[in-house]
């Protein structure tokens, strides 16, 4: 589940020409890697969009795919960005994970594989490093699990990848991410609700936010008038069609002019993002969409 988003103007000057270009960073410091999505929803993401509406003096479009509709949903409903949001579009949303499905996923959710490698004092969830390929390896020798084949055990059966571009996703990826995004994906997919990082101790959670269990990212409290466009796959083992479903009833009460639902019943997770058809089944859509909102 890597994080992806991406921001649009759509009008006035292209975003390659305001964002400086980014450099990888390599860092074996603890206190580097000490945060889950939280610290994305709190940071990262308030930092991008300040940037781009500050260069371009635009609401922005967003568009998130897997992790980065996680913590989209989360920043709207505290009321973060929407002031600078023109309209939103959640491609594979994870919200919910109750119902995902990939062999390798749901093996080290159940195997609580966060805090697994928190005992093993790693901060960084490496991949490809020793340490967590080593534990890696112990999984994929589940019968159900095929790490011959890693992005079907990630995500699930995809319908419309081209090799080459499979081989160039697996270049590059996975890549990084802190040891407690994977604890704090863990729990949301064994809690079945979005909720910030559990400290495991009552008196941990109340230290850190005020009581004794993690608070709730209530998606209703979502503004009813924010134009919100979700697209979802029939074939999505990470974001299950009855987890998608659980939460579009979050949206219930919203306004039935900003809310747009696609769904394609032969996608997968990653064909959101590399399917060869993707440009006309979704994004056109997508882009059309945004337009109605201008």
């Amino acid at each position: 589940m890597g994080l992806m988003y991406g921001l649009l103007t759509l009008e006035g000057p292209d975003l390659a020409d305001v964002t400086p270009p980014l450099t990888p960073v390599k860092c074996d410091r603890q206190e580097f890697w000490n945060w889950s999505w939280d610290e994305l929803v709190a940071y990262d993401l308030p930092a991008v969009f300040d940037h781009v509406y500050e260069q371009t003096g635009q609401k922005i479009h967003y568009v998130g795919h897997s992790l980065g509709t996680l913590i989209a949903l989360a920043s709207f409903s505290e009321g973060l960005q929407v002031d600078k949001l023109k309209s939103a579009a959640l491609l594979s949303p994870i919200a919910y994970l109750s119902y995902m499905r990939t062999a390798l996923g749901v093996i080290a959710a159940k195997s609580f594989v966060g805090e697994i490698t928190t005992l093993l004092g790693l901060a960084e969830f490496n991949p490809k490093g020793k340490p967590v390929a080593d534990f890696l390896k112990s999984l994929c020798t589940n019968p159900v699990v095929n790490c011959y084949d890693l992005l079907t055990s990630l995500t699930g059966r995809n319908c419309c990848l081209n090799s080459s571009t499979v081989d160039l996703f697996l270049r590059n990826e996975p890549q990084s991410t802190s040891t407690k995004n994977m604890v704090h994906l863990a729990q949301t997919v064994r809690d079945g609700v979005i909720a910030k990082f559990n400290y495991g101790r009552p008196d941990y959670n109340l230290m850190h936010y005020g009581e004794f269990r993690p608070p709730i990212y209530n998606i209703s409290n979502i503004p009813h008038d924010l134009p919100l466009f979700v697209s979802y796959g029939g074939n999505d083992a990470l974001a299950d069609v009855r987890d998608v479903e659980n939460l579009l009833d979050s949206f219930k009460f919203h306004d039935g002019d900003k809310l747009g639902v696609q769904f394609i019943k032969s996608y997968g997770h990653a064909d959101f993002i590399m399917g060869i058809n993707a440009k006309d089944i979704v994004y056109n859509q997508v882009v059309a969409f945004f337009k109605r909102q201008n």
